[in-house]
């Protein structure tokens, strides 16, 4: 597998952000769960040195083995909230009663100033969001799985889901696919190899702009 990897990195070559200042080129992955994204993140990463995960915030406690400012930046919904009073986030929501989830727009102007390009691995509408604030100097790409009922095994074989989580899951994917034409770009993730050069592929040719 990583002779595989090594030789796709030829896809992806240095480069310099033009005249950085606040703000640069941003890459947004999302997908419906199961459907394969953090495999693809975690791959494009190693692949790519010129991209760094964006660290998302959250009020949610660590859960066992997760540090602070490395897997999420945890605070209390105190914190939070006073963070969305200063406009900190470039995009929150609300996910359960008590429990949000943002990207800080510090985080991604600490990546633009060490001249790399943020990649941010979050769920549909957050995507859509940061979409909107950056049109066009960001790349939004949404990985699908090759079917519903393909999607439903990936999570049967996690053995993480009881019926009824299971079923929410798949409710939730049904209706996050209905978004997919809002985003500049659409896989389908069957073959993983494939899928991680038709990505790389993507990426490069939108860094090189």
């Amino acid at each position: 597998m990583l002779s595989n990897l090594h030789s796709l990195h030829f896809l992806c070559v240095p480069f310099r952000l033009k005249d950085l200042k606040e703000e640069g080129k941003i890459i947004i992955i999302t997908a419906p769960s199961g459907a394969g994204k953090t495999t693809l993140v975690r791959r494009l990463l190693t692949l790519c040195p010129e991209l760094e995960f964006s660290i998302s915030a959250c009020t949610r406690k660590p859960r066992a083995g997760e540090i602070d400012g490395q897997d999420y930046y945890f605070y209390s919904e105190e914190k939070f909230r006073h963070l969305l009073e200063e406009n900190a986030f470039v995009e929150w929501e609300m996910v359960y009663a008590g429990k949000y989830y943002g990207t800080l727009r510090s985080e991604l102007q600490r990546i633009w100033l060490e001249h790399r390009v943020p990649l941010v691995d979050i769920d549909v509408q957050g995507s859509i969001a940061i979409k909107t604030h950056y049109p066009k100097s960001s790349l939004s790409v949404f990985i699908k799985p090759p079917s519903i009922d393909v999607l439903r095994e990936r999570l049967i074989k996690r053995g993480t889901e009881g019926l009824e989580s299971l079923e929410e899951r798949i409710s939730k994917a049904t209706y996050e696919l209905t978004f997919a034409s809002q985003f500049d770009s659409v896989h389908i993730n069957d073959d993983l190899e494939e899928t991680t050069q038709e990505l790389l592929k993507v990426v490069k040719d939108f860094l090189a702009k």
